[in-house]
This record gives structure tokens, sequence and C-alpha cells, in this order.
């Protein structure tokens, strides 16, 4: 295949799914990796995409609006996504009431939690698959009804909010699809922007999961300041974030 077919195609898919691997493209492509990430670099270079650790996203300056299928990006960054779970599981302490969020890297803190806690903490969630899973495992789950956002899997609107604003949170674990120094924590959907607003707004500590490709993206919804969180990352390769916001590195 030609460089140019190569390149038409890493933007089609980056613009479909909102993120892109390296090795997603080279199997796709039956091209090398090493081939993939020149590629990649050279996109970059002329402004075509942003490349991170792994693969690319689209450039900062773009809002996102759309939330892609839960099952898109539960492929994408997939390694950072498991060990910033991992991380996040190891916070719960015995007699929590903690809030988990809808998405795909707060899914990864559900193996890791620790199984002697399920009878002494309580866990709310919006997430359908989420709220299954940690019921499997024998924890004690709560979720809210409301309107089926299906891209996220998300129970939202008005009975969600409702449901929500009756508890308040020991501990929230929030993902997040933008961190801007501008904007701050944001998602691309109001009615799911006003269920994470209300959850932050009821928890004593709030933590925000999301891997480095989500640095210096901008959604439209605004629902945390990058101040009232900790933000859980693998790597954080941009250093002016350090100064506005508490963040946890994964992999030193």
């Amino acid at each position: 295949m030609l460089q140019e077919e190569r390149f038409n195609f890493i933007i089609s898919e980056l613009t479909r799914r909102g993120a892109v691997t390296v090795a997603e493209l080279s199997e796709a492509l039956n091209t090398s990796q090493s081939t993939i990430r020149r590629d990649i670099g050279e996109l970059d270079a002329v402004g075509r995409l942003k490349k991170v650790f792994g693969g690319a996203v689209p450039l900062e300056n773009k809002v996102i609006t759309v939330d892609y299928d839960f099952a898109v990006r539960e492929k994408t960054q997939s390694e950072e996504k498991t060990e910033i779970g991992r991380y996040a599981a190891s916070l719960i302490e015995r007699g929590d009431f903690i809030y988990i969020d809808a998405g795909t890297t707060t899914a990864q803190m559900i193996p890791y939690i620790d199984a002697d806690l399920a009878g002494s903490i309580n866990i709310v969630t919006n997430s359908l698959p989420h709220g299954t899973e940690l019921a499997k495992r024998g924890f004690r789950v709560y979720m809210p009804g409301g309107n089926l956002k299906l891209a996220t899997l998300a129970l939202v609107g008005g009975a969600a909010l409702e449901y929500i604003d009756r508890f308040y949170f020991s501990k929230c674990f929030m993902g997040a699809n933008g961190v801007s120094m501008e904007l701050g924590l944001t998602t691309p959907e109001l009615e799911e922007g006003r269920v994470k607003t209300l959850v932050v707004s009821r928890s004593h500590e709030t933590f925000v999961l999301c891997d480095s490709s989500k640095f210096g993206n901008r959604s439209a919804v605004r629902f945390c300041g990058l101040k009232d969180a900790v933000i859980i990352t693998e790597h954080l390769y941009k250093a002016e974030f350090r100064e506005m916001a508490e963040i946890r590195e994964v992999w030193e």
C-alpha cells in the first residue's frame, strides 16, 4: 500500500473512532509497527493529528462533541487504562461509600477491587456493565434509573440525577474525555456532564481516571475544575499540567 493510502486510512480511522493505536493500524493495514509509527510521526509533523504514546489522537484545538462507542474506546490505550484502573482500585478502603462513573477506564478498576472489601463498602454506578460485573464479584451495588445512553451504556437524565442527589460519597472515580488547562475536565455530552457534575459536588474526594492522550483535549461540557480533583494517569507528557492539578502517575 502506498504511503498516501496509509495516511488516508489513518486519518479516516481517527475521525471515526477518536483515537487509534499503532498495533491496531499495523494489523488493519498488514504493515509493520515501525512503518505505522513513522507515518504517525509524519502526520503529526504536518499538523494532521497528535502523536501520543502508542498511537494518535485528534489535534488539541478540536472540541470533541461525540462520545465514541464503548466497544471502540475499550480497545484504545488498553494497557494504560489497566494500570490506571489497578491503581485507582487500591485507593478504596473498608467503610467507603463510592461512586464509579461509566467509561472504559473506570471499568478497569473492577477486577482489582479487593474482594475482601465486599461486605464493608457500598458502590453506586450509572454504568450497566460496571454494575453487572461488580454484582458478579459480590459487591453491594446501587444504580439509578434514567435514560440509557447507548454509546457509553450509562444511565442519565432527570431520574438519575434525582437518585444520585440523595447521597454523599466518600470517594468518586470519574472518567473524562478531555483535560484542558483552560476548561478543566470535560465530557462531550450535556446529560452525562450533568451527572458527573452532581457526583463531584457530592463527593469528599474526587479521582479522575484518564490516560495521557486526554491531556490537551477539550470536550463540549465542563464538569470539574483541575484543582477540584486528583487526576490519575499512566504518565504525564505535558509537564505544564503539573502546576495546575494534583496528578498521580502510575508509570514511573
